[in-house]
């Protein structure tokens, strides 16, 4: 019954479903925005402001890009059923250690300046492995329209296995942005104190990783026959 509603949605009704997610996105990142200032406690917080320019003009391209998939869309903000049990229990620890990289950053290099100033290379680094980060997670979701946010086998929306894109090197690309934007986040802010809650966060994304591959293998039909010919997970010739 909920496929049968969803293959006859209008253009119109779309687009409406489209522009409530993308608002709800913006405000989203305004909200940050502005976390990050009230934690600095100073507008002169220039590493805040690089930030948040490099932000919203990503979030535009990806509002732009994405305009057209409102299904993987509405899977990202409202995934279906069938979540396993650990990953609800992934998103209890993940969230907050992640708002924690944000929190500790901000209140570090904004606010106490407990880490030392951190050379240039290092920020131009960092914001390479970020934009990175956000490129491979977006072209993962480019490729991949059962993009979901939550683990689980979208038997409501005939999912298959995909191997094209960022699949043909690793199985989980977007994994590998989320490990690269965790780490990187913290830097671009200019604290190394959030490095902290980042290791955090990279250790769940590895055992979601692993717990998500276990599950594909088993549930959706010619995954197993994928990491037969697509052999890591996250970092090709390692893992």
């Amino acid at each position: 019954m909920r496929r049968t509603l969803e293959t006859t949605k209008t253009p119109k009704k779309e687009r409406r479903d489209y522009l409530k997610i993308a608002v709800k996105g913006v405000f989203s990142l305004l909200f940050i925005i502005a976390f990050i200032f009230l934690l600095a406690g100073r507008l002169t917080y220039w590493q805040g402001w690089v930030f948040s320019i490099v932000m919203v003009l990503l979030v535009l391209i990806q509002l732009i890009a994405f305009a057209d998939k409102t299904d993987l869309a509405q899977e990202r903000f409202k995934p279906g059923p069938g979540t396993k049990w650990w990953d609800k229990v992934f998103w209890v620890l993940y969230a907050p250690l992640f708002f924690a990289i944000f929190i500790i950053a901000c209140l570090d290099a904004g606010r106490f300046l407990w880490s030392p100033h951190l050379p240039l290379v290092v920020y131009v680094i960092s914001y390479i492995a970020f934009i990175f980060s956000i490129y491979l997670y977006s072209w993962a979701m480019w490729v991949n329209k059962w993009f979901s946010s939550t683990v689980r086998i979208q038997t409501d929306r005939a999912q298959q296995v995909v191997q094209d894109g960022p699949y043909r090197y690793v199985r989980h690309p977007g994994y590998v942005g989320g490990i690269l934007m965790a780490i990187s986040t913290s830097l671009v802010l200019g604290s190394l104190w959030g490095l902290i809650p980042a290791v955090f966060v990279v250790i769940l994304l590895i055992i979601r990783t692993y717990l998500e591959d276990v599950t594909l293998q088993k549930e959706l039909p010619g995954y197993f026959n994928y990491t037969k010919k697509v052999r890591y997970r996250l970092v090709p010739r390692m893992w």
